[in-house]
């Protein structure tokens, strides 16, 4: 997949088959829209083009909205772009300046004048242009005047997946980390550096992993203990993760701490991507070290389970 990150680096195509939007997560429901564009593309030997911004048109256009907190990074949604197979990736700088495009200005000098669209694949509630603005109706009239086709997923199809980034937001902010893997299509993840902790874990017999999570804007499940992989170094790691508190020592607030299984080498400094693939419990305060150890011991048996395909 080509990545261009500017309007200017992209080279207009002879049929461009098009689709827009701000794709966090790249969920199920995404994929059914980028499925129908390289198809589409294909058929008529042409290429698939996805355009999306970067930063997230919200935090220009609502820099007071600090609620805002992103399913994918730019890097994760480069990589889950190109799996799904995208010819063309333009992540288009968003400033008030291109937010001020009109529908008319944006279809006639982007889509058509810089990418060369020759369909354009859309959801049923698609928006586009100043303020939203631009409707599926004004997609059709303008179709016309600028000889393009519009292809438009219905509700239907789009409600028979029943997938959104809302739903994927919810279903992490409850810890249902499995309901949330099944509506992305892979597991949800979180990346940053190994940076030096309280060396507790140490002390018990579970040596962690203390993750500085990189992107202030990502979306950070709830807390609890999780069933989790971890890729250092282009190695996959099997571990178990505390995110959250440890109120057994006092500590209030929130870390990611992961313990890699049968693992004990120097990580320090190192980044680290961590992916979750089931919340285990709740975080408990406990009496004493060695009542901890115990729960500790216990999920760490209960997690190998899980990642080596047993039952719950």
């Amino acid at each position: 997949m080509k990545v261009f990150r500017s309007l200017d680096a992209f080279h207009k195509l002879d049929f461009a088959v098009v689709t827009q939007g701000t794709f966090d997560g790249v969920h199920l429901g995404h994929k059914q829209i980028l499925n129908r564009i390289i198809k589409l593309s294909q058929e008529n030997k042409g290429e698939s083009v996805v355009i999306t911004f970067s930063p997230h048109p919200r935090f220009v256009l609502q820099t007071r909205d600090a609620n805002l907190k992103l399913l994918h990074s730019d890097t994760e949604k480069i990589h889950h772009l190109s799996e799904a197979g995208i010819d063309n990736l333009l992540m288009v700088p968003f400033t008030e300046a291109f937010s001020q495009l009109t529908p008319q200005e944006f279809v006639a000098e982007i889509l058509i004048g810089i990418i060369g669209m020759k369909i354009i694949v859309v959801g049923y509630d698609h928006r586009f242009g100043k303020d939203r603005q631009g409707s599926i109706t004004d997609l059709k009239a303008l179709s016309q005047k600028h000889h393009f086709e519009i292809e438009e997923i219905n509700a239907h199809d789009i409600e028979q997946v029943a997938v959104s980034s809302t739903k994927i937001r919810q279903a992490l902010a409850k810890g249902d980390i499995k309901l949330a893997n099944s509506y992305l299509g892979h597991a949800y993840g979180l990346k940053g550096l190994v940076v030096t902790g309280r060396k507790k874990g140490r002390e018990l017999g579970f040596p962690t992993a203390n993750v500085q999570i990189s992107d202030p804007n990502k979306l950070i499940p709830a807390e609890g203990v999780y069933a989790v992989t971890a890729l250092i170094d282009n190695i996959i790691f099997q571990g178990m993760a505390n995110l959250g508190a440890q109120p057994t020592y006092d500590i209030t607030n929130r870390q990611l701490e992961v313990h890699l299984f049968g693992f004990n080498q120097n990580i320090y400094g190192k980044e680290i991507e961590v992916s979750f693939h089931h919340k285990v419990r709740d975080i408990h305060k406990f009496d004493s070290e060695q009542a901890l150890r115990n729960q500790l011991q216990n999920d760490m048996a209960l997690i190998k389970s899980i990642l080596t395909g047993g039952s719950i």
